[in-house]
């Protein structure tokens, strides 16, 4: 199995991208918010038992999907790269995947912070993305989280690999064309088409 992660900060498209990505190469999809909403209704966001929980069904859906013998997968995820604890948590949802000496890759999405900010609100955010429909609280949110975390590289100060020894695309998303994205993520990584 195939895994590609699409990283990058929030309303930065990679639900929206990944699904193109699937539509192109018949991978699934695994987008981040398919954990966090059924774990909202019942835990605060960021707390110990969110955390915990939202890690737990991250790793185990991802280590099944080795198991069912899927082509591939691809996992959307934030990750705030000033955190110690967001990257071992990223490098322990693939360590099954190496293990199994399968691919990863990683492709980072980024676009400017006012255009991701239009994005909130948008109706396949809102199908998919409960906690996203009051939109003034979603554009305060994304703010607030970017006021104290880090979601894009710095190739001069990373190094340009959020995981060592993987390929690592970091791709500009500001338009609003998810399937030329996605394919440029195809053509790029190689990726099987259907």
């Amino acid at each position: 199995m195939h895994l590609v992660c699409i990283t990058g900060p929030p309303a930065v498209g990679k639900m929206t991208v990944g699904r193109a990505v699937c539509d192109l190469t018949g991978y699934r999809l695994f987008h981040n918010h398919l954990s966090i909403e059924p774990l909202l209704g019942i835990f605060e966001f960021g707390t110990p038992s969110f955390q915990r929980l939202n890690g737990l069904i991250r790793r185990e859906v991802i280590a099944e999907a080795l198991t069912a013998d899927l082509p591939g997968l691809v996992f959307t995820v934030a990750v705030d790269l000033d955190h110690p604890g967001d990257r071992t948590g990223l490098r322990e949802l693939v360590a099954p995947v190496e293990r199994a000496g399968a691919p990863v890759d990683v492709v980072e999405l980024y676009a400017p912070q006012p255009v991701r900010l239009a994005r909130e609100g948008r109706p396949d955010r809102m199908d998919h993305k409960r906690s996203k429909r009051d939109v003034d609280w979603a554009r305060a949110h994304v703010v607030d989280l970017e006021s104290r975390a880090r979601f894009s590289t710095d190739p001069a100060r990373d190094g340009g690999a959020l995981l060592p020894g993987h390929r690592h695309l970091r791709m500009d998303n500001a338009h609003d064309d998810a399937r030329a994205t996605a394919e440029r993520v195809v053509a790029e990584l190689g990726l099987p088409r259907r």
